[in-house]
């Protein structure tokens, strides 16, 4: 979801045309919120400031950590619209711009330290403001309790069923609607490293700022809740260029909720697969044993190439309303072709806890701390052995082992509206490589949300 391609919104063509339904059509939309006037839902400005410690480093490849160690800011800001039309339809438009980079250019990580951080991967991309989200969403009661829904981000204040049909269509982020987690999800107020934020593993269809264009169902009840959704797949792994055809390339994923009590446990079961124009190890590393050349896996790309996974994603609310609290995620892929879109990590395991700081007098403040471990599939492993490198990682070598991962961070709110957040991460054998590292990581947050 780069370059705005400006569109007219569907709600701006239709206000005058469909102005006289507004009093006959009103019952139809979110309850309050007008017919046809765009409304701000809010905004928000991410600071990070990171600093990456010296690596012990014998040897490094093109995507190493950097050995002397690496200090980088990031900036990242948002305006986000939305617009109530007839017939339970509502449209939604986000503008955002981002600056900056990550420690070491955002490599040599499987489990990348700042999610806030946008790769400038093959694109280079601009430091220009981008349309980040333009779609159409349509919302069915089909019964039940009614539920107020507050203004934010994407979210019309409204009322909603708790059993209902939902549709969105257009330009969106995947990772909105699926594998989510309340105490591990978003990386402006929570954890930072992409392995506590997502399932690393799930290779989730994404153009190179994180935003793709599909179609999203869903099928909401109160202990239970179905969702589908079919995406366009990048042409290449980590480009801005998004495939055109869904015959040929898509992402799709299905995941069941499972959420019997208000408030209470949630379990969430995902799978995916991905079809794309994508490279193979097993070529990869074939044609380089054949040429005595080191193997390039992006010299193997061919369409119509898949892979699958699967996530269990679970969250416990233990204390204080549901503030403090466990979470966790196991997350696997086949392995076999290359990684595409998220990251480099092909199983991961990873959890931890929450803990609301209305024990030391300060209700809005928490404590997180995190914990994860990653690994490669043998193919995935051996091509990095060989020298292969992949869009994060490429050590030139490999003396391969887990990646693990520790992050803790400390979320102030001084007053409504702003968070400050320290945050600490050390991770041992970075890149899956035991010749190097550890790596630690000290970084200081700053959000500001309206």
């Amino acid at each position: 979801m780069r370059g705005s391609r400006k569109r007219r919104t569907p709600c701006i063509l239709l206000a005058g045309a469909l102005a006289l339904a507004g009093n006959a059509c009103a019952d139809d939309a979110p309850s309050s919120a007008p017919l046809f006037v765009p409304q701000w839902l809010g905004a928000q400005y991410t600071f990070v400031d990171q600093h990456q410690g010296r690596v012990h480093s014998p040897y490094s490849g093109p995507l190493s950590l950097r050995p002397q160690g690496d200090t980088r800011r990031s900036d990242t800001f948002g305006a986000y619209f939305g617009v109530a039309l007839p017939w339970h339809l509502a449209f939604y438009f986000d503008v955002e711009m981002f600056r900056g980079g990550g420690v070491s250019g955002a490599t040599g990580l499987g489990g990348l330290t700042n999610g806030d951080v946008i790769r400038a991967g093959v694109a280079g991309l601009s430091n220009h403001a981008y349309v980040a989200r333009r779609y159409l969403q349509w919302s069915l009661p089909l019964g039940g309790e009614s539920e107020p829904v507050e203004r934010s981000q994407d979210h019309l204040p409204s009322t909603q069923t708790t059993q209902r049909l939902v549709a969105k269509l257009g330009k969106m982020a995947v990772n909105d609607d699926f594998d989510t987690n309340r105490y591990a999800n978003g990386t402006r107020t929570q954890f930072m490293n992409w392995d506590l934020f997502n399932a690393t593993p799930w290779d989730f269809a994404a153009d190179t700022r994180g935003y793709t264009e599909g179609l999203m169902l869903a099928w909401v009840n109160p202990a239970w809740t179905l969702r589908y959704g079919v995406y366009r797949m990048p042409y290449q792994a980590n480009g801005p260029r998004l495939e055109s055809d869904l015959s040929h390339a898509r992402g799709e994923q299905l995941q069941l909720s499972l959420h019997p009590q208000p408030g209470g446990w949630v379990l969430r079961l995902l799978a995916f697969r991905n079809i794309a124009r994508m490279g193979s190890y097993s070529e990869a590393i074939a044609q380089a044993i054949a040429t005595g050349e080191v193997p390039d896996v992006q010299a193997t790309d061919a369409p119509g190439r898949h892979k699958f996974g699967f996530v269990a994603n679970g969250e416990l609310p233990l204390a204080d309303g549901g503030e403090t609290g466990l979470f966790m995620r196991a997350g696997w892929n086949d392995g076999h072709t290359e990684s595409f879109v998220f990251t480099e990590v092909d199983r991961t395991v990873n959890g931890g806890f929450q803990l609301s700081g209305v024990h030391w007098g300060r209700g809005d403040d928490h404590i997180g701390i995190g914990f994860a471990l990653n690994a490669l599939s043998p193919l995935h492993r051996e091509y990095l052995e060989m020298g292969g490198s992949g869009f994060v990682l490429g050590d030139g070598a490999l003396n391969y082992v887990h990646e693990e991962i520790t992050e803790l961070y400390y979320s102030y709110v001084p007053f409504a509206h702003l968070t400050l957040s320290p945050d600490f991460q050390w991770i041992r054998n970075p890149g899956y490589n035991r010749d190097r590292g550890p790596a630690a990581f000290a970084g200081v947050r700053a959000h500001v949300e309206f």
